[in-house]
């Protein structure tokens, strides 16, 4: 029996002894770091929220299996954040739609959701009305055509059901009575349930309903990071839940499953929702780390003459690097010619703001000077 099966779906239970401690250390962790966020200046703030953003975008895709180029994502958020971070590279469509769900969620935090924002949510992240090579329902409910919809895993003949949601006959009331109580002001709500905790039941009630052909975790997210928003009065992401969740990838779906194949009570569910959102608070101070870092190299550089290409390789040496940079990857990816690139790497290696590193190799590499 599935939870949706249960004759009293949806009347969740929870154990809020359980929940209090874990609760209340969360709450604690949000306030501590939106005030060291509010001690600083506008520009490493806005540079912490951009950084967190592009993470949390790739992440949530990254979870799905869909891989999208960061410098894509930095660019497409910049864009509509009206934020300058020097030359924009080209975005494909696909990137600037995860991009408006992602902001419209946390942005437009205190407005409604509707389905119509939903229906607009998923047509952003299939503009071509494709899921890879297949056709779905884009913008519209699914309906089920091609039987009933199931999460499956393993390979063809030997495939493993992990869950299967409500028929498609049912999700016009699903929805409804899920819109209806995502959107009522709890302040008058007697029994009122903490907006963390709303997030937590908010992203498992509809990915459980699963409204949609493809995108249903996504969206579960954007709407989890939505209500996230809301408890914390401020459309200004500072830590990304679905990088974590991205981390834990294995545990989120088996605390999933279970839950979905369980009864009512979701009390484990909230307590692995709380623990990976402490983790994804704590996961803050990396970034920040990380921002903190950027800008004291640049206030000890910035005064001299680097060009655009240095800039450019330096930043992504700052944001992480992912291998060797080499003299032929520096060539590649600033679009210029190897000897243009040693001349470029000579400059930075006189002014102390790179070294050789160590090892060596058959390929010379490069690091940023400590």
């Amino acid at each position: 029996m599935y939870i949706w099966q249960h004759p009293d779906w949806p009347n969740w239970q929870f154990d809020l002894g359980t929940l209090v401690v874990p609760l209340a250390s969360v709450r604690h962790a949000q306030g501590r770091l939106l005030g060291r966020m509010e001690a600083l200046g506008f520009k490493l703030r806005d540079e912490t929220w951009l950084q967190t953003l592009t993470q949390d975008v790739i992440k949530t895709s990254q979870i799905e299996g869909e891989l999208l180029d960061s410098d894509q994502v930095r660019s497409s958020l910049a864009r509509r954040l009206g934020m300058a971070i020097g030359a924009l590279a080209p975005v494909d469509r696909n990137v600037d739609g995860i991009v408006d769900v992602m902001l419209d969620a946390t942005q437009g935090y205190a407005h409604p959701l509707t389905r119509d924002r939903l229906f607009g949510w998923h047509g952003a992240l299939f503009p071509t009305g494709r899921s890879g090579l297949h056709a779905i329902n884009v913008a519209t409910w699914r309906n089920d055509s091609g039987g009933p919809m199931q999460v499956i895993s393993g390979p063809f003949g030997k495939e493993q059901v992990h869950y299967e949601a409500p028929p498609a006959g049912s999700i016009d009331a699903e929805m409804d009575r899920f819109l209806n109580w995502f959107n009522q002001d709890d302040v008058l709500v007697p029994e009122r349930i903490d907006p963390v905790i709303k997030a937590a039941l908010a992203h498992l009630w509809f990915v459980t309903i699963h409204p949609f052909d493809d995108g249903n975790g996504r969206l579960a997210r954007a709407i989890g990071d939505m209500a996230l928003a809301r408890s914390e009065q401020t459309p200004q992401r500072f830590y990304s839940l679905s990088a974590q969740i991205q981390q834990e990838r294995a545990s989120y779906y088996d605390v999933l499953e279970q839950t979905q194949r369980g009864g009512l009570d979701i009390t484990e569910w909230l307590t692995w929702f709380l623990a990976c959102l402490e983790r994804a608070i704590a996961g803050a101070e990396l970034t920040l780390e990380s921002v903190m870092t950027k800008a004291r190299f640049w206030e000890r550089f910035a005064r001299y003459g680097i060009n655009e290409r240095q800039v450019k390789l330096l930043n992504k040496l700052l944001d992480g690097f992912e291998g060797k940079l080499t003299t032929s990857k520096w060539a590649t990816i600033a679009k210029c010619s190897q000897d243009t690139a040693y001349r470029d790497i000579l400059g930075l290696m006189e002014l102390g703001a790179l070294v050789k590193a160590e090892g060596g190799g058959r390929s010379t590499s490069y690091e940023l000077a400590r």
